[in-house]
């Protein structure tokens, strides 16, 4: 196993037991975080491991993840 599979087990893993404490929150904080987990590992796997890929990706699904559950007004 090299150092990005390891990287990226140890990213999910962090994810998952992050989202454990989600219990307080509202559904839009609640989808923001999981959109950013999610958008973190899609933006990791797609630019091969890159810093910036990461951080890119954890913005576009935490944004998304926001606005999908926005509630209308």
């Amino acid at each position: 196993m090299n150092v990005k599979q390891i990287a990226m087990r140890l990213t999910i893993a962090g994810a998952v037991m992050g989202l454990t404490a989600c219990s307080g929150m509202s559904t839009q904080d609640r989808n923001t975080a999981i959109g950013a987990g999610v958008g973190a590992v899609a933006g990791s796997v797609l630019s091969g491991g890159s810093a910036l890929g990461t951080v890119g990706g954890a913005a576009v699904g935490g944004v998304v993840g926001n606005q999908v559950s926005k509630p209308s007004r």
